[in-house]
């Protein structure tokens, strides 16, 4: 709901249930999409393991739902949330599309357990590949049904009538009714068919084009809202106290005089926190806390992790299948490493929560709603119906908003203050005590002809995690494997996963390679790979980058393909007398099969070349035995306008191809890019991510 929803008392006009909403919305068309969906089965997450998700079979009728109301408004309903990849507008552009009606008049509801079906999460680029599906069906079934209504109505042949423009019209004679006018005083419940008749991708008129985002205007003029920003009347504000570090524990503890300051509530246990009725008096007590702590057992520090994750990896490779080339072969050994890094949302994690009697309501900043449900009921000792999250948006997540930390303290210290209670993590503890992508290493052989053809590939990853480490060029018995390691530090998902380190440890081989060889590494690889589409998107970052034209810089180009779409990235690279490192262009072509929405998509694959840069460059966590050294943005580097080249991106509309979702893939190519850039302008081979974090040594 919008900023418009906002109560007189100042709450927020987020409480209305699905029951409650259709008896607002009065008599109209309701459809439930039965059966079962992949997206809807639990998922292991990066860390390898399963999210208590108590009761996740998925229900019989749970993928989506869709209400046409009788005044002919039309609402879709959507687990999925909306975390800055503007999946409101895209999906809705799909409901729009299939029920045959303005963009304008399609609502969604997102995110809110107690209206939506449930959904495993917003992540792994499953909006666009797995709910819009199961929404055009719910919206074709929809379609279908007015048209039946229509016929009856009218007592005519259906094929005779058409829907269109929100009415269905009966072409022999020119009568129109409106879905509104056919659906009053009815209430249908309809379930969807499987197949249904969803339009095809050259027939959409609405999908497929770039509509305007829905609701912009709130979001340029700052009234869109928040978790940090839900008011509720008597709302207080609690925080937590934290360790010096992971694995620190509590030796001793001291709450007296924060118990004694008026206004305040202290709780104790697993969790020491505090609440009060304003932010500053809740900073004053938690500051008045007198704790003791044990640090934690040495483990490592970012200098030595790539030693401390061989030490610990599960099943290591004992030795390489063939240890040296045949005659006429050249081959290539390479070991590569990745460091932890941050995710960085523009907002930490937040939540407002409040109890009524035994029932919980939580307003979070979460990508997954319905996990948060469930841990929140586990922990309180509640049924799954007894507890609401409701997502108003969430301020950038990137993979790092998978668990209900702030939930969780929310809840506890509204219990214990009996008031609504608000806990807005700083940005020191959104990078100490949220999760890491996993530091990688990544331990490369492979061997080809001098005429550039790939005769044999082995790769071991480590740690970092499966995602994107099967290789899309031709070899025959390969080699790939993954251990898994006992990390140091808390680790989790992250925007691509796993896909970005293994992309830029495969992409770099294959160029180390067809420099062997003396082969452009444009030909080396549309030599090597049957699959039509990569060498599509290659051939299109190639051309509009100019890569045959003479480089007076370091040129670099990388490509790849998961979650369903291919991306290639050409980079251009120049590298000062001190060693800095400075990307001056970017030019990435993009296929995620038919495209829904041509603008977004391209803010989409930009953004994830701008995130891409950080982790190429300089982005890594510095810490000892669990301790952060850099985890406040004065010390961690994150892209600067300074850093941003130009950057142009080539959109692939395959409308014969299923879409898939853009907010992951588009990251992969851009470090092993930029590291074949420097290696073209300076003749060094950078193996390690970040590739130049103090600029690169002569």
């Amino acid at each position: 709901m919008t900023s418009e929803n906002r109560k007189k008392d100042g709450s927020d006009g987020l409480e209305v249930d699905r029951r409650t909403f259709l008896g607002a919305v009065g008599g109209g068309l309701a459809v439930v999409c039965a059966g079962s969906s992949r997206e809807t089965l639990a998922q292991d997450d990066a860390a390898g393991a399963r999210w208590p998700e108590r009761g996740a079979r998925p229900p019989k009728e749970v993928a989506a739902w869709l209400h046409v109301a009788a005044d002919g408004s039309v609402t879709a309903f959507t687990g999925k949330v909306e975390l800055g990849q503007n999946i409101r507008t895209s999906l809705a552009q799909a409901v729009a599309d299939e029920l045959r009606v303005p963009f304008e008049s399609v609502r969604m509801v997102m995110g809110d357990t107690a209206q939506v079906p449930f959904d495993i999460g917003t992540f792994a680029s499953l909006s666009t590949s797995a709910n819009m599906p199961l929404l055009r069906r719910a919206a074709a079934t929809a379609r279908e049904a007015l048209v039946d209504l229509a016929a009856g109505r009218w007592k005519v042949d259906r094929a005779g009538l058409v829907a269109a423009g929100g009415q269905v019209t009966h072409r022999p004679s020119g009568r129109s009714i409106g879905y509104g006018e056919l659906t009053r005083g009815q209430e249908l419940l309809k379930t969807v068919a499987d197949p249904a008749p969803v339009t095809p991708p050259d027939h959409w008129t609405i999908a497929g084009r770039s509509v305007a985002k829905a609701d912009g205007r709130s979001f340029v003029t700052g009234r869109h809202r928040y978790a940090a920003d839900i008011k509720r009347p008597g709302l207080w504000h609690g925080k937590v106290l934290r360790a010096p570090g992971q694995g620190a524990t509590l030796t001793a503890v001291d709450t007296s005089a924060a118990e004694a300051m008026p206004g305040v509530v202290v709780i104790r246990g697993d969790m020491i926190g505090v609440a009060a009725a304003d932010e500053a008096t809740a900073v004053r007590a938690l500051k008045a806390i007198k704790a003791t702590w044990k640090p934690a057992p040495p483990t490592c520090s970012d200098a030595n992790l790539t030693g401390y994750l061989e030490a610990h990896a599960s099943g290591r490779r004992s030795g390489w299948k063939k240890e040296k080339a045949d005659v006429g072969e050249v081959r290539v050994e390479r070991t590569y490493t990745a460091a932890f890094i941050a995710h960085v949302p523009l907002e930490p994690r937040c939540a407002v929560a409040s109890w009524e009697g035994d029932r919980l309501t939580v307003w979070s900043s979460t990508q997954r709603p319905f996990g948060a449900r469930t841990e929140l009921a586990r922990v309180f000792g509640l049924r799954d119906d007894q507890v609401r999250v409701l997502v108003p948006d969430v301020g950038s997540g990137y993979g790092g908003k998978h668990s209900p930390e702030a939930d969780i303290e929310a809840a506890r210290l509204a219990k214990a203050a009996r008031h609504p209670v608000r806990v807005a993590w700083t940005r020191e503890e959104e990078f100490a005590w949220s999760y890491f992508r996993p530091a990688g290493l990544v331990e490369a052989a492979a061997t080809a002809h001098r005429d550039g053809t790939l005769t044999s590939w082995e790769f071991h990853t480590y740690n970092a995690g499966p995602p994107g480490m099967n290789s899309p060029y031709d070899v025959a018995d390969p080699v790939v494997a993954f251990h898994p390691c006992e990390a140091p530090l808390r680790q989790g998902a992250y925007r691509a996963l796993a896909s970005t380190f293994n992309h830029f440890s495969r992409e770099s081989l294959i160029n180390e390679l067809a420099h062997e060889v003396n082969m452009d590494p444009l030909a080396f690889r549309l030599k090597n790979t049957k699959d039509e589409r990569l060498k599509a998107v290659l051939q299109a970052a190639a051309q509009r980058f100019g890569w045959s034209l003479p480089s007076k810089l370091g040129f670099g180009i990388a490509g790849g393909h998961d979650k369903g779409s291919c991306i290639a990235t050409c980079a251009e690279v120049v590298v000062d007398p001190a060693g800095q490192v400075k990307v001056r262009r970017l030019v990435a072509a993009f296929e995620p099969g038919a495209v829904v929405n041509p603008d977004h998509l391209t803010n989409q694959v930009q953004g994830a070349l701008m995130m891409g840069l950080g982790g190429a460059l300089f982005e890594a966590i510095r810490f000892e035995n669990g301790v952060l050294k850099n985890g406040r943005l004065s010390r961690y580097r994150v892209p600067r306008f300074a850093d941003l080249p130009k950057i142009e991106v080539v959109l692939l509309d395959r409308r014969d191809i299923t879409p898939a979702g853009a907010g992951e893939i588009p990251i992969v190519a851009v470090a092993p890019a930029i590291a074949a850039a420097i290696f073209d302008a300076t003749g060094q081979r950078l193996t390690a991510m970040p590739l130049a974090p103090e600029g690169i040594r002569r």
